[in-house]
């Protein structure tokens, strides 16, 4: 199974965390607060963070600030993922993915079905590359996120971690947009 190489190095990775709400401010926000404590506890950098309301125009202009922005190696958003009228980030998502990651939505609704049963379906988490940065998109309960991170991207966003990881994956990332 999966595991932590001690013998090679942390590489600490920049991350961006969106929350995605009608109704929560920094004071409230207890899923991006604890998705950003997370980032930073496990070594990483957190580079920005915003809370934006259930747009998907706002949310696609934001994805693709940072997209384009080289200091942003991930992007990670909480809220959104539901099937209400309101929940907008998978569509917002899909504008700007080159590449879906499925097992990532896939792995998240598995774990979470062994905590809330069949109550996973109504989550859209996705994971996926554009422009050469990681994006995923957890629900938006602080449950959710602790989930997200604590069971999948802590170790794939580890370079240590055996016997592969996303972070390894970087350099070629952006191989489709080299020009000769």
């Amino acid at each position: 199974m999966s595991r932590i190489d001690e013998s090679r190095a942390f590489v600490p990775v920049s991350i961006a965390v969106m929350t995605v709400s009608d109704t929560r401010t920094l004071d409230n926000d207890t899923s991006g607060a604890a998705l950003a404590e997370r980032v930073v506890a496990s070594g990483h950098y957190l580079a920005d963070r915003v809370i934006l309301r259930d747009d998907a125009d706002l949310i696609e202009r934001q994805l693709r600030a940072w997209i384009g922005n080289p200091a942003i190696d991930v992007v990670i958003t909480t809220g959104g993922t539901g099937v209400t009228g309101r929940d907008v980030t998978p569509e917002a998502f899909d504008r700007v993915v080159e590449k879906r990651i499925e097992g990532f939505g896939e792995l998240f609704r598995m774990l979470s079905y062994q905590k809330i049963g069949t109550s996973t379906i109504q989550s859209r988490a996705i994971g996926g590359v554009a422009g050469g940065t990681y994006l995923f998109a957890l629900p938006g309960s602080t449950g959710a996120v602790k989930d997200g991170w604590d069971d999948i991207l802590v170790f794939q966003l580890d370079a240590r971690h055996r016997p592969c990881n996303l972070v390894e994956l970087m350099p070629r990332l952006r191989e489709h947009l080299v020009t000769s």
